[in-house]
């Protein structure tokens, strides 16, 4: 009887331990000290999910929206800039695309 009060006892002190004092807080990451590289191992880690014609549909879209707003209020000015700036984020986009597909064929 003397063996069974003292792991009943023991039990007790363990739960009242682990209720009351909580259990050891857990050791935080250590967090590396190198900066994010674009390497081609993150690269081949993290691929590509968007398609050409989808970025660039995206960006005709995004203009079209803008242009035909300049063009409901009659702002000549505005259709000019929103022309020439959407066919130099085009040649942007081109160029950065095909940089994205050379280093996907590696």
């Amino acid at each position: 009887m003397a063996d069974s009060f003292d792991a009943r006892r023991h039990l007790l002190g363990a739960a009242r331990k682990f209720l009351l004092e909580g259990t050891a807080p857990l050791p935080a990451p250590v967090a590396s000290s190198d900066p994010p590289r674009l390497s081609l191992a993150a690269l081949e880690k993290h691929r590509m999910s968007r398609s050409r014609e989808r970025i660039l549909s995206n960006l005709d879209d995004m203009y079209r929206e803008a242009f035909e707003r300049a063009k409901a209020t009659e702002d000549e000015a505005g259709m000019k800039a929103l022309d020439f700036s959407y066919r130099r984020e085009q040649l942007y986009f081109e160029i950065l695309l095909d940089v994205r597909d050379a280093v996907e064929k590696r």
